[in-house]
């Protein structure tokens, strides 16, 4: 039975919802010690990848009455929410001068994913605390910490390697390179989802941990791949890139 939540209870779920995806980005940008990106440009995306859950609950919620439930609505809602993310990257970050390296494109776009991870955080805590009580919701902060949050980083860094990749490519190349980055954290974004419900719905949580196992082996390959990305330098002028 939901009950009213305390100011207690409501300074609880700000901290378990925003602290974790707080502490990821402390990790990531230790990462980018190097060229640090400007702190008030990462914190702007943050917070504007945190706004960006207004917009997409009720695109998400579209597609809902629009399609059945099942592998193609997984789609779309992480499809949505990679656009999203895609979205406030492009409107704060890409376009200023201090993206200015390949691996910026991963930097912001885990930023501005953990600033939308923190506030559906929030959410999920809040809708839990209200009906579950406090105990329960202990136990959903602990999986976002180990997984939704995690996915977010993941999916999103992955869309900012191919990016990366794309960096020092003349405009249709990186537009080939985006499109495949879209596709490819959209379907891993997907199946992750999709493990996660079947294993809730069929044979509840016990097996749950063995699917977050697996996103953090892509983790550790995901960190292997930021450092190979690190090396990337154009070998062209830049007037040239420019063209496309």
């Amino acid at each position: 039975m939901a009950h009213t939540l305390t100011a207690l209870e409501l300074f609880l779920i700000l901290c378990a919802g925003i602290i974790p995806p707080l502490i990821w980005l402390w990790f990531w940008l230790k990462e980018d010690s190097k060229r640090p990106e400007p702190r008030n440009l990462l914190i702007l995306s943050f917070f504007c990848g945190a706004l960006a859950v207004i917009f997409v609950l009720p695109l998400q919620a579209l597609s809902n009455k629009l399609l059945s439930p099942g592998l193609v609505l997984l789609l779309a809602w992480a499809t949505i929410e990679e656009l999203a993310k895609l979205g406030v990257a492009f409107a704060v970050d890409f376009r200023k001068r201090t993206y200015d390296e390949p691996v910026d494109s991963m930097i912001y776009l885990v930023t501005v994913a953990l600033g939308f991870a923190a506030f559906e955080n929030v959410l999920f805590l809040f809708k839990s605390m209200s009906e579950s009580g406090v105990n329960i919701s202990i136990i959903t902060a602990s999986m976002r910490f180990i997984g939704a949050t995690l996915l977010h980083v993941f999916s999103s860094a992955i869309l900012g390697g191919f990016m990366a990749l794309g960096y020092c490519k003349s405009r249709r190349q990186k537009f080939v390179y985006l499109l495949a980055g879209i596709l490819v954290a959209s379907a891993l974004h997907t199946l992750f989802n999709f493990f996660i419900m079947n294993e809730v719905i069929i044979e509840g949580t016990g097996n749950i941990l063995a699917v977050f196992a697996m996103l953090w082996v892509g983790i550790i390959l995901l960190l292997v791949f930021f450092e190979k990305v690190k090396t990337i330098t154009c070998q062209i002028n830049t007037v040239n890139l420019n063209k496309g």
